[in-house]
């Protein structure tokens, strides 16, 4: 311990100091993110693309931000949250000063891809910091507040439209992008693991380790066996389904409104407000409700499945918003949407602590996370390969209404009626696995249909998408996306015994 910080008296409540930080990388994170789409008019004019050129850049962004997931995971699981957040956070915000330097669509693609290298980190490292310094009964609560930074981030649009009209969107970005090194300056000198901190007092240190799991020897826990768990399949089918939706509104909310109501870009970012507004709200009551059901006695996965059921059949709704002609109506039921997504997210989040020991939440968020970017990859490319055919955003907004009960009845099932513990303390599952081989084999085969259907009707996409390649190609690239998946997951059927390794580094704590 640093002979400076021996006298200095503990930081009162510095969980929620901890929490307070997590806030601000993700708003960062998302302001950075956004960015492009809130300059998108000024930039389609600048560099010039259409809809389904959008949907590719917005693609390299996800193809990155998917690929790095379970990387990071690892690397916070060997690493610790704070070594590997300092370089994540060096990573994407030297990409975000980047994108001043682009000058065409392929310029704006590279820099979103190393942009999603380095963003990937962030949600895996904050909801690892969340277990390690949060008791289970709070954990849920913590995420919320945390996870509003993306909602404000969302709301940033406006904000950042209005800085690029007086500097012009080089500054923007530059400016934006140099945020990140500002917050490294506090995180660098406040974050420490909770048993490593030397203005912790005693008695939060106590509070933090009442459950008695969240200070646990640093474990890998290799995807293949990971895999063989059927709660991980309860968290990646969760993130899956559902993270698509917000891609889609964070995509797609702005020209939504301008397109389907003639909203002015400045008019929209304005009322792109209230929408995010409600998803703040939202994030803070999810998080609240499903630790007020623990405190009320019930046990943590049950009180989390018995708030996220609320949540994921209040999206349905959203539905109504193409079908009325009231721009009012349709900010309301999208309002709803976004809110209850956020409340449903700040718990699904939370249950990958409930089925898994601390050691490995860090694996599990990642490479559940990684499910959630590949969801939102085939999003953009579906989003943007229908815009450009069909012309109409209401297919897009069924599919957003119905995702969330379908993923809350498959953690249900798969994660049990309370969220179940995993046996991963008792040793890892290596067998060779039929089911993944099955289930490997029935996504490829899936995969290479859809890509055999476009590649047969291709003169006929080219026609009906007014001959854009791009879009015909999204399709492509959404059924090769899906193959891959597949071929993954028969790869990963195979016995894992020789490298399927649990290291407990000696004397780690």
């Amino acid at each position: 311990m640093p002979q400076s910080s021996v006298n200095r008296p503990p930081i009162r409540h510095l969980r929620w100091l901890i929490c307070g930080l997590l806030f601000l990388a993700t708003l960062i994170n998302y302001t950075d993110r956004i960015t492009v789409s809130a300059l998108k008019d000024v930039l389609q004019k600048d560099i010039g693309w259409d809809e389904a050129g959008y949907g590719w850049i917005n693609f390299a962004f996800q193809l990155s931000y998917a690929l790095m997931f379970p990387i990071a995971g690892r690397l916070l699981d060997r690493f610790g949250v704070r070594t590997t957040m300092i370089w994540a956070v060096i990573v994407w915000s030297i990409a975000a000063m980047g994108h001043s330097l682009a000058a065409s669509a392929v310029g704006f693609a590279i820099a979103r891809f190393v942009l999603g290298l380095g963003e990937a980190a962030n949600f895996p490292a904050a909801i690892k910091a969340v277990a390690e310094w949060f008791p289970r009964r709070e954990r849920a609560m913590a995420t919320g507040l945390f996870n509003t930074g993306t909602n404000v981030g969302a709301m940033m649009i406006g904000p950042v439209a209005i800085l690029a009209s007086y500097w012009g969107w080089q500054a923007t970005f530059v400016v934006l992008g140099a945020a990140g090194f500002i917050w490294l300056i506090a995180w660098v000198r406040v974050y420490r693991s909770p048993n490593e901190h030397p203005r912790l007092s005693a008695a939060e240190l106590a509070i933090i380790q009442s459950d008695g799991d969240t200070v646990v020897p640093k474990r890998h826990l290799p995807w293949p066996s990971l895999l063989r768990y059927r709660q991980a399949w309860a968290f990646f089918l969760g993130k899956m389904l559902t993270d698509p939706v917000w891609w889609f509104y964070l995509y797609w909310l702005p020209p939504y409104l301008k397109t389907e109501h003639g909203l002015s870009p400045e008019k929209g970012a304005l009322l792109i407000f209230w929408p995010y507004l409600a998803a703040d709200a939202g994030s803070i009551f999810g998080g609240w409700l499903s630790s007020f059901f623990v405190r009320r006695g019930y046990n943590p996965g049950k009180g989390r499945l018995m708030a996220m059921v609320l949540f994921a059949f209040a999206m349905p709704f959203s539905i109504i918003s193409v079908t009325t002609d009231s721009m009012i109506v349709a900010l309301v039921c999208v309002s709803l949407a976004t809110s209850c997504h956020q409340a449903w997210s700040a718990n699904l989040f939370t249950t990958a602590s409930d089925m898994f020991p601390a050691a490995a939440v860090g694996s599990v968020v990642g490479f559940g996370s990684m499910c959630g970017a590949i969801g939102g990859l085939i999003m953009v490319l579906v989003a943007g390969g229908m815009l450009q055919w069909l012309g109409s955003y209401t297919y897009l907004f069924i599919i957003a209404g119905i995702m969330h009960p379908t993923a809350w009845a498959l953690i249900r099932v798969l994660g049990g009626p309370k969220l179940d513990r995993a046996d991963v303390d008792d040793g890892l599952r290596t067998a060779r696995s039929p089911a993944l081989l099955g289930a490997g084999a029935i996504v490829v085969l899936l995969g290479l249909g859809l890509g055999g259907l476009i590649i047969i009707g291709w003169e006929t996409i080219l026609a009906a998408t007014r001959g854009s390649v791009a879009a015909a190609a999204s399709g492509i690239g959404a059924a090769t996306l899906i193959t891959v998946v597949g071929a993954g997951l028969m790869w990963a059927s195979r016995d894992q015994a020789a490298a399927a390794v649990v290291r407990v580094p000696a004397g780690t704590q």
